[in-house]
């Protein structure tokens, strides 16, 4: 059974885009998300040298969202070593014990399952060059720290970074399918979910592209090609895809420029525009 949280938020100098404490009533976890500007700011807090698991949030040449997952005994100092990287990013997200509780052997075992969390996830590109080692760990710490894990994905998410979320469970819980059929072969499957649309796996995409097609569609299509994500050979998605908007997956998949809320359509014609009329209808 679901149940409401109380979420407490802290934005320092009423400035969103810098620092934020976030906390869970009733939970010894604080998570602060933190700009790359901000980091001197963070360190003049006490607990900013706490033991903990941090996250490094970025984009890369081709805007894609990219994700470094660490921890660290002393935090700040451990995130200051990342401003030379040469993946930049820009917002670093901290998790700690309030009193300082976590050890080693904690954050050893929370990196690597975050890490593997945002894999399986696969809504970010992982930067991390090795898989992280898990440590072991007592059967009470397991059940303290899976508590810390479901917290900070709930707050995490809170925060805007769904880098966490199993994007598999949302589709599974999604019952409405939409279909799309096209010109030059195009016929693919799919279901929305909160944050953008996912294609299925086995769609299968136009050959070939009109010529009216905007640049910036050509170059995704083209990338999704060239790492393998849609088969070169037969034009057909190898692994569900999610991407940012309807628009943007009826697009790539037609090779033409599209409005996906009106080219998506379930079994029984509707389109997704048609589903949010009638569902908001009586408002």
């Amino acid at each position: 059974m679901a149940f409401n949280k109380t979420i407490q938020l802290l934005i320092f100098d009423g400035n969103p885009n810098g620092r934020i404490a976030c906390e869970l009533s009733n939970w010894n976890g604080r998570i602060y998300k933190i700009s790359r500007g901000e980091l001197p700011e963070f360190a003049k807090r006490s607990d900013s040298e706490h033991t903990g698991v941090y996250f490094l949030f970025g984009k890369d040449e081709d805007k894609n969202d990219t994700l470094y997952v660490g921890e660290a005994e002393k935090i700040n100092s451990r995130i200051k070593q990342h401003l030379s990287d040469e993946i930049y990013w820009n917002d670093a997200v901290v998790v700690i014990s309030k009193e300082n509780m976590l050890n080693k052997a904690h954050v050893k075992y929370l990196e690597n399952k975050f890490y593997l969390l945002a894999k399986e996830s696969n809504r970010s590109i992982i930067v991390n060059t090795n898989t992280p080692t898990r440590s072991s760990i007592s059967e009470f710490d397991e059940s303290m720290l899976e508590e810390f894990i479901s917290n900070t994905k709930l707050l995490v998410n809170t925060l805007g970074y769904k880098v966490f979320e199993d994007l598999d469970a949302e589709i599974e819980s999604n019952q409405q399918i939409f279909s799309l059929v096209g010109a030059r072969g195009a016929e693919a499957k799919g279901v929305l979910v909160n944050d953008g649309f996912v294609v299925f796996k086995g769609s299968t995409v136009a050959s070939t592209v009109t010529n009216s097609i905007s640049p910036n569609l050509l170059k995704l299509r083209n990338k999704l090609l060239e790492n393998g994500i849609i088969d070169t050979n037969n034009s057909i998605f190898i692994e569900d895809y999610m991407f940012t908007s309807p628009s943007l997956a009826a697009a790539v998949v037609m090779g033409r420029n599209a409005n996906g809320r009106t080219e998506w359509k379930t079994s029984d014609r509707k389109t997704i525009n048609d589903l949010e009329e009638a569902k908001f209808a009586n408002i």
